[in-house]
C-alpha cells in the first residue's frame, strides 16, 4: 500500500531535514535505531492512508506547519485484524515523530480513538518489530509516541526548535507494555 512518494516528497523531505535538524542531505536514507508505535486515532484504514498519502501537510495540521509542509507519514500501517501494510522504503525518512526521525521506522496502527487496539494488532506488531529488529541490527529502541520526550537529551534527537513539541497520546501504556514484554533486550530510554 504505497504512499505518493514522487520527487516532491524526497525534496520536501530533504527541506524539513534542513529546517528542523539543520542538516544539509543528498538522500533521505535512515539507519534505524529506533522503532516507534503510533495508532492513528482515525478507525478506518482507507481515511487513515488517505490523510497520509498526500506529500503536502493538510490544512488542519497548522500546529505542526512552522516545521514545514511536508505531510505526516510512516512507515507501516496495521490494521484491526493484524494485517501489515508496507507505506514507503523501511530505509527512508518519514515524519512521524518530532526529533527522532533521522533514526526511526514508524509503525501505525489503525484506530485508538473510538475502537481499542486489538489482540490481532499486538500480535502483528510483535511480529513486525521481531522481523525488524532482525533485518536492521542497528535498532536499539522500541518506544511508544507518547515517549518521545525522553529523548530530548539524547544523541539522536536532532529537533533544534526547543518549542516544537506536541503531546501525544498514543499508543496506550498497556499496548507499549503487552509488546515490550517481548522485547526485554530493546531499550525504552
Amino acid at each position: 500500500m504505497p504512499l505518493e512518494f514522487t520527487q516532491k516528497r524526497v525534496d520536501l523531505t530533504k527541506q524539513y531535514i534542513k529546517n528542523s535538524y539543520g542538516l544539509e542531505v543528498e538522500n533521505i536514507n535512515i539507519i534505524p535505531k529506533i522503532i516507534v508505535i503510533h495508532h492513528t486515532a482515525m478507525d478506518d484504514l482507507k481515511e487513515s492512508f488517505n490523510r497520509f498519502n498526500s506529500e503536502l501537510l493538510t490544512a488542519d495540521r497548522k500546529y505542526i506547519q512552522k516545521a514545514g509542509n511536508l505531510n505526516v507519514s510512516a512507515h507501516f500501517f496495521v490494521d484491526f485484524d493484524g494485517t501489515i501494510y508496507s507505506l514507503m522504503p523501511e530505509t527512508y525518512m518519514a515524519r512521524h515523530v518530532i526529533g527522532l526521525n533521522l533514526s526511526s521506522i514508524g509503525i501505525e496502527n489503525i484506530g485508538g480513538n473510538k475502537k481499542d487496539l486489538t489482540p490481532s494488532q499486538l500480535k502483528a506488531n510483535i511480529e513486525l518489530v521481531r522481523y525488524l529488529k532482525e533485518k536492521y541490527k542497528t535498532i536499539e529502541y522500541l518506544i511508544g509516541h507518547y515517549e518521545y520526550t525522553k529523548f530530548e537529551n539524547h544523541p539522536l534527537f536532532l529537533e533544534k526548535d526547543g518549542k516544537y513539541r506536541t503531546i501525544k497520546h498514543d499508543p496506550s501504556e498497556d499496548f507499549m507494555e503487552n509488546l515490550r514484554i517481548n522485547f526485554p533486550d530493546l531499550k525504552s530510554f
